[in-house]
């Protein structure tokens, strides 16, 4: 039914796109909370932003090059957009959250991430929609919520491309698991 869909989508592009609206909603949550709220909140939105990248690498982009059109050059930016956004979000947790300097990060990140999604939602997930089936959309949906149950938590700028996840992203998110069980966050 159309409900359960809309409730856990299933296709990978509705499964990401989702992503992105919730990615926009920890945003702006974390810079309108303060203290252990805006602590709290920017972690599920860092760790949210961690296994969505990881599973656009492992699963989105290496299909978006294969498909569509310009898919190398398409990929390669998103890619860039996606390392940079893993280095603030690296600044961002070392800095006092209730700091200036995090809440200017932060908005610069926001509105990064924000033109990275709209590009990603037209330029490879709308093309990907229309060069794939319905239930090759549908398998890559249930690979990417695979990728994401075993995706490292924490932001690791370099492991971007889906060979450099393969090879890190299990040791990375054995690593990020232990450490948020240990300080109690994640």
């Amino acid at each position: 039914m159309a409900e359960t869909a809309i409730q856990s989508p299933t296709d990978v592009v509705d499964f990401l796109v989702t992503q992105h609206q919730q990615i926009k909603s920890l945003f702006e949550r974390t810079l309108s909370a303060s203290g252990e709220d805006r602590e709290s909140a920017f972690v599920g939105l860092r760790r949210l932003l961690a296994v969505h990248e990881t599973a656009e690498e492992e699963i989105v982009h290496p299909r978006a090059k294969r498909k569509i059109a310009d898919g190398q050059t398409i990929v390669s930016a998103r890619l860039e957009e996606e390392s940079e956004a893993k280095k603030v979000l690296s600044e961002l947790e070392r800095l006092d959250v209730d700091s200036a300097e995090f809440t200017q990060k932060l908005s610069k990140l926001r509105d990064a991430v924000v033109r990275h999604a709209d590009h990603e939602e037209a330029e490879e997930f709308a093309k990907l929609g229309e060069q794939l089936s319905a239930d090759e959309l549908k398998r890559m949906g249930r690979a990417a919520k695979l990728a994401e149950a075993v995706a490292p938590t924490r932001p690791h700028a370099g492991v971007e491309s889906q060979v450099a996840n393969l090879a890190a992203g299990p040791f990375a998110a054995m690593l990020d698991r232990a450490r948020d069980a240990i300080i109690g966050k994640g």
